[in-house]
């Protein structure tokens, strides 16, 4: 292939490329030596800490019993010396504030000493509390620009950590950011509340099963993450990749991911590299990654963790994709998290996998092997049922944004109507249980695969469903709609949320009737599949028939981000969470607002950058080769040359269909602001559909207009030369 000059000189860097660092020893150090020696963990809690401090901070971290400020500067200190013996000079406290992102600032260790020297100070209250500005992130409304306190308070159930620099390390602590009124800011302060609400109703179930140790029981979490790697000279010749993080513009190659080749293939070498010190630096972090492959589309990968408590894997996780952007460009690439950056080929999600349990107790969503006989699991896994089904519209409301529209129903994600895929062992169980009782469960069997030389295998007593955004994976829920790009905070809190009112709900049948306790868990049972039974489905749900039996079930199909939104704003949400105080109903109203404002602002900047490269980009591409073509017509005209002119035609109507279509777009850019949600329905009514019309003509272009004039990196480049 040709092209034009920039993207011979990117292709040329790609084919050139050379680490910009030389490879890493990774024998010189054992991954298991390395595995969090980036942390100030509990076991250097242990070491460093008198006993008493040590057991208050136990205390609060295993059985969430309220922190001993007291020992804040005992912590402090000893948090200070390990980090300066790693070379720290700053400390930060990090905190997740309302953009999704990840937010630090950094303080020196290094106070003057009133003699022309300065000495190295950490005290508790620098531990426990900062003040970054509470109004210069989005707020909904909480935090007016005249009104900017804010706090970041110390989550000691999250470790603290070293960040590493070339020129430097600075010890990162982990926090919760709220308003000088008290009210959260950030995504962290709503999931620790609902792990609370999760604790206390949860163990109303247990102690009916004379479980009363109250050992605490936590959500636990392990969130997939899926990504596109690009070098990075293409992608710095792409002005929408750069700030929008999608194409705007781009034929379909060729050869797509129509052959399934890529997926699980060999992994590129310099990709491979990459990975790999991807991790070396996320296990210095304690953060688990634990799997890595191809994904379905050319130049899609996948890492996944094991699983962690689920405010420590919410860290680990916004952690994860910073590494991922970070080494990238060691090894002269560009990680994409958008959703949709390549349109055509699969998007990339976010799976997170959900389940709770305790330290003493175990996993309560287990079923075992006799899941028929295991009452408490029945009634764990019941409350999840009765949760998605009352509450599915909160639910999609949380993977409601402007990059999740272009992958959610698109035949490579779950579809937005939200279901629950059980399985066939746990399907049968509950419709026994729905009959009368449970009297068996569908065994696992063995599967022999034919050749002697080949082990059996043990079979799983269920299959796999990939096209349900709510799956049971034989001992956690897989919520399968989270997009890539976005933090699991937010859908983690309200799983958190409506479970705990699930079995709320559930343990106040059952406290009732407590001595029957049998007889009212059947009847507890039966009652919940009859009005929440409609919830499963086990079927394809890329099927237009799923579609109408769904509407038929009453199932609702919120179709985009601006539908969907509004419903974590509904009165059923208000109250809520108001009622296991997770958030208030201003910091609810607060959400909906940042939501629909970040959708519209994400449209309206893509509707710029589309105007902006049609304009200055394809249009002098495109007339440059209609010139090209004029004046061949008119060389051979003149030397008598009998001819058509279809390309010339063709290429001028595209030309002028280009430079109308962006016209429209641009009027419709000039649009009078109105409310958060008025804006919202214009970019998806207005912008979006005038966008996809100048995209059609570009891409159009691209097919027909010389390779050599072409200026935008193509499909084809991108993501196959690595």
């Amino acid at each position: 292939m040709s092209g034009n000059k920039a993207r011979l000189d990117a292709i040329s860097a790609v084919i050139n490329y050379k680490p910009i660092s030389e490879p890493l020893n990774f024998a010189e150090t054992p991954t298991k030596e390395l595995f969090a020696s980036n942390v100030f963990s509990t076991a250097v809690m242990k070491q460093r800490l008198p006993k008493p401090v040590y057991k208050s901070i136990m205390n609060t971290i295993q059985k969430g019993a309220p922190l001993d400020t007291s020992t804040a500067d005992v912590v402090a200190a000893a948090m200070k010396d390990w980090a300066i013996e790693k070379g720290a000079t700053h400390y930060a406290h990090v905190f997740f504030p309302l953009t999704g992102l990840t937010a630090e600032k950094h303080d020196s260790f290094l106070s003057p000493n009133g003699d022309g020297s300065a000495i190295a100070e950490f005290t508790g209250e620098q531990l426990i509390q900062g003040e970054p500005d509470g109004s210069s992130f989005p707020t909904g409304g909480i935090r007016p620009t005249f009104e900017a306190r804010g706090y970041t308070a110390w989550d000691v159930t999250s470790s603290a950590y070293i960040l590493e620099n070339a020129n430097g390390t600075t010890l990162c602590i982990p926090t919760a950011f709220v308003s000088w009124t008290g009210e959260a800011l950030d995504k962290k302060t709503p999931l620790l509340r609902a792990m609370k609400a999760l604790n206390t109703q949860a163990q109303r179930v247990v102690k009916l099963f004379g479980d009363t140790d109250g050992s605490l029981i936590t959500s636990t979490a392990g969130p997939e993450q899926e990504y596109f790697l690009i070098d990075r000279n293409f992608f710095l010749a792409r002005p929408d990749l750069m700030t929008a993080g999608r194409t705007l513009f781009g034929a379909a190659p060729a050869k797509g991911q129509q052959f399934d080749d890529h997926y699980f293939g060999a992994i590129p070498e310099r990709v491979l590299a990459c990975m790999m010190e991807t991790e070396r630096e996320l296990y210095k972090l304690g953060v688990p990654v634990k799997t890595r492959h191809n994904e379905v589309a050319p130049g899609q990968y996948e890492v996944a963790p094991v699983f962690e408590n689920a405010n420590v894997a919410t860290d680990h996780q916004q952690l994860l994709m910073i590494m991922l952007k970070r080494v990238a460009e060691k090894y002269g690439m560009v990680c994409v998290t958008h959703e949709k950056p390549f349109a055509g080929v699969n998007g990339s999600g976010k799976h997170v996998n959900f389940s709770f349990g305790s330290a003493t107790l175990g996993n309560l969503l287990d079923p075992g092997d006799t899941p028929h006989e295991n009452a408490r699991f029945l009634i764990f896994c019941a409350a999840v049922i009765r949760a998605v089904d009352k509450y599915a519209t909160l639910l999609r409301s949380v993977i409601a944004h402007a990059g999740n529209d272009h992958r959610l129903g698109a035949n490579e994600a779950p579809p937005a109507i939200i279901s629950i895929f059980l399985g066939d062992q746990l399907t049968d169980v509950f419709e026994q249980i729905k009959a009368g009782g449970a009297k068996s469960s569908k065994v696992k069997t063995t599967l022999n695969i034919g050749v002697d030389t080949l082990p059996p295998l043990p079979k799983h007593s269920g299959d796999r469903n990939r096209t349900s955004p709510f799956a049971f994976t034989g001992n956690k829920f897989e919520f399968r709609a989270v997009g890539s790009n976005q933090s699991i905070a937010t859908p983690l809190t309200v799983l958190n949320t409506i479970v705990a009112e699930s079995i709320d709900y559930i343990a106040s049948q059952l406290e009732a009737e407590s001595d029957n306790l049998e007889a009212a868990i059947q009847k507890v049972l039966q009652e919940i599949l009859v009005a929440h039974g409609r919830i499963i489905f086990n079927g394809d749900g890329y099927s237009d028939a799923w579609h109408k039996e769904a509407a038929e079930r009453g199932l609702a199909n919120l179709r985009t981000a601006v539908d969907a939104i509004p419903e974590f704003g509904s009165e059923a949400a208000v109250e809520l969470f108001q009622k296991y105080h997770v958030l208030s109903p201003r910091e609810v109203k607060s959400r909906v607002e940042v939501k629909l404002e970040q959708y519209a602002m994400a449209v309206t900047v893509e509707a710029k950058l589309t105007a902006r490269i049609a304009k200055t980009m394809i249009f002098p591409a495109a007339i440059r080769y209609q010139s090209q073509l004029a004046t061949t017509c008119a060389n051979l005209k003149a030397v008598g040359y009998s001819f058509d002119t279809n390309t010339l035609d063709r290429v001028t109507e595209l030309v002028r269909c280009l430079q109308d279509s962006t016209a429209e777009l641009e009027t419709a850019l000039a649009h009078e602001g109105g409310s958060v949600h008025e804006e919202a329905e214009h970019a998806l009514k207005k912008l979006i559909p005038a966008m996809n019309t100048v995209r059609e003509y570009a891409d159009t272009l691209e097919t027909i207009v010389a390779d050599d004039l072409w200026p935008l990196p193509s499909y084809q480049e991108m993501l196959y030369i690595k």
